[in-house]
């Protein structure tokens, strides 16, 4: 079994990610040479488009996976030479394996928080979800909600036409999922009927502070979930708990698909509460 590793990261504003010391230190505990090397298209100078040249020039230096993200998750796919059925679906790609069949594509965003609302939010009700966000991440969360059995999911943005292009794009693949748009000045009326709320907007990160919505439209039988992971415990999910909310911070999505990748990239199974454990740690110490 292969036993060391190059691993990169493309994007943009990458430095700070806290997936290189993730995947190092998972890989170490298994005996793994493994190294993580961020490529910030901004540091480099290269434009989101270059991201296929970027991705090559990787697989000539040895790299044997790159880990995708924003500005180049949809980009990528025209230089890959096959998707798996999710990255298919999503139109997306945040994880390429480098095979001798040539550059495979993968997204572990779906599975990723698929797996954090199963293990962090057991037997939460699925009957009405509200998502707030239709952006990237948003697609990616509304296909994880559907699969993970949610009865009605309704979006809400900013941008009602987002919302709508979003819900159409999940009934399109889900087609006998309910999911309908909506727009946030809405959530007075969906909120009493929803079970649960996720927040897919970059509001909470500690660029964007606030909550994403009046946090006196809560109540104590809402579920909360928040993908904003940097800091694990944000605004919203702070007034969430006050209320007595469930919540779910979004490092466990973080994590999650971390471990997928990290399966897809190795071949082994990565202790995913370790992992966790390691991000609190790596949060706290900011």
């Amino acid at each position: 079994m292969k036993s060391s590793f190059l691993v990169g990261l493309i994007g943009a504003g990458v430095g700070p990610s806290l997936s290189p010391a993730l995947h190092m230190r998972e890989a170490k505990e298994h005996g793994l040479s493994y190294v993580y090397k961020t490529l910030d298209i901004t540091e480099l100078g290269v434009p989101a488009e270059g991201v296929g040249e970027l991705m090559n020039d990787a697989r000539r230096l040895g790299f044997d996976a790159l880990n995708i993200t924003h500005p180049c998750k949809e980009l990528v796919i025209e230089h890959l030479d096959r998707l798996d059925e999710t990255a298919a679906r999503l139109g997306a790609v945040n994880t390429v394996v480098f095979t001798d069949e040539g550059a495979v594509g993968y997204n572990t965003d779906t599975t990723g928080f698929g797996h954090a609302l199963r293990t962090g939010m057991p037997g939460a009700p699925l009957g009405t979800v509200v998502q707030l966000g239709a952006g990237g991440a948003g697609s990616a969360v509304a296909h994880a909600l559907v699969t993970q059995g949610v009865d009605r999911l309704v979006i809400a943005d900013t941008d009602l036409d987002r919302a709508q292009a979003r819900a159409e794009e999940i009934r399109r693949h889900h087609p006998d999922s309910a999911v309908e748009a909506s727009h946030v000045d809405k959530l007075v009326a969906l909120l009493p009927e929803a079970d649960g709320l996720v927040n897919c907007t970059p509001v909470g990160m500690a660029d964007h502070p606030g909550t994403p919505l009046e946090t006196s439209l809560l109540r104590p039988d809402l579920w909360v979930a928040d993908i904003v992971y940097r800091p694990l415990d944000t605004a919203l999910l702070q007034a969430a708990r006050e209320v007595g909310c469930r919540t779910l911070h979004g490092g466990h999505m973080a994590v999650y698909q971390a471990v997928d990748a990290f399966r897809l990239i190795t071949g082994i199974d990565p202790d995913a509460e370790r992992m966790l454990a390691h991000l609190r740690e790596l949060a706290t110490a900011g």
